[in-house]
Order: structure tokens, then C-alpha cells, then sequence
């Protein structure tokens, strides 16, 4: 398997688009080209990781504004139109799909997802899944929060959850 990568800029620090033979399969949010290529490299083991800053410009266009506008998507006029790869297990996706669902500048708990899905006694599952999300702000994992509604973790970093948070209330 080959994943193509480019990195750009954006509001949250430096952010890598990587692209499999089926999609966009990683949004990775950083400081570091380095630490991003190292990440993606440890998601998907098995695969030959190649920058090609020339062909995925657009791609990266249209994610960087994607995230620009906070993952605007639902409620926004903002839309990501690429072909998305999401990897993950039917447990995952099923969280991934209920964090979909959580509209922009709304947040909800672990808890609330874990209900939501059919799984309340699977709490640290549905975090668990959360930290295990590949694409950044298109799979809104930053708008769940603790049950005090403080900001529990966040694998990107709790600074750029409160970002995306602060600016999604804005943008509203």
C-alpha cells in the first residue's frame, strides 16, 4: 500500500493530508512535519509513506479550508468535498458517526455518545475511539468533553480543542 502526504498551514499549527488508494484516510494536526510523517507512519505500519506536495495541493486546499472554518460542515455553507477513507472498526465508526452528528458549536459528553450509540456502559470505549480518529476535525472528536463539560484530552493537544471549540461558537 502507498499513502501519498503534504503538509500545510492552518490556524491550529501545521496540519498533513495523507491520501490512500481509496481517499483522504489521515487529517493529522501538529507542530512538526517530522513528529506528523512519524504518525502517520506508526497508523498505518505497513504502507509506503511518500510526499508529493506537487499532486495533492488541491486536496490540501480543500482540507485547510475545511478546518479554516473549524469542520463547519453541518448547519455551515462549508462542505469537504474529497473522498474520505475512514479506517477504523464498527465500533469506532458507529462513535465516529454519532460525533458526525453533534452540531458546530455544540459539544456533548463521552457518556451522551456512548448512549447515543446503544453502548452506555462503554465510556472509555467511546474515548478510546475518539483518540483513535485519523482525521482531524472532519471526524469532530473535539466536540466531546468530560461529563463536568471541562476539556478531557484531546490527541491533537486540549489548546487546539479549545480553538476549535471557542471558534466554532463564533462561527455559529
Amino acid at each position: 500500500m502507498e499513502i501519498r502526504y503534504v503538509v500545510g498551514a492552518c490556524y491550529l499549527g501545521r496540519v498533513l493530508v495523507a491520501v490512500g488508494d481509496a481517499g483522504v484516510c489521515a487529517v493529522l494536526l501538529g507542530d512538526s512535519e517530522e513528529e506528523m510523517v512519524g504518525e502517520l507512519g506508526a497508523k498505518f505500519p505497513k504502507a509506503r509513506v511518500i510526499l508529493d506536495d506537487g499532486g495533492l495541493g488541491d486536496v490540501l486546499k480543500k482540507v485547510t479550508g475545511f478546518v479554516e472554518a473549524s469542520g463547519a460542515g453541518a448547519g455551515m455553507d462549508v462542505v469537504l468535498d474529497v473522498v474520505l477513507d475512514v479506517r477504523g472498526t464498527d465500533f469506532q465508526k458507529r462513535v465516529w458517526a454519532a460525533l458526525c452528528e453533534v452540531p458546530v458549536g455544540e459539544t456533548r459528553t463521552y457518556s451522551e455518545i456512548a448512549a447515543g450509540i446503544g453502548a452506555v456502559k462503554s465510556v472509555r470505549a467511546v474515548a478510546s475511539a475518539c483518540g483513535a480518529n485519523k482525521l482531524a476535525v472532519v471526524i469532530p472528536c473535539h466536540r466531546v468533553v468530560a461529563k463536568d463539560g471541562g476539556l478531557a484530552g484531546y490527541r491533537w493537544g486540549v489548546e487546539r480543542k479549545r480553538a476549535l471549540l471557542e471558534r466554532e461558537r463564533l462561527l455559529k
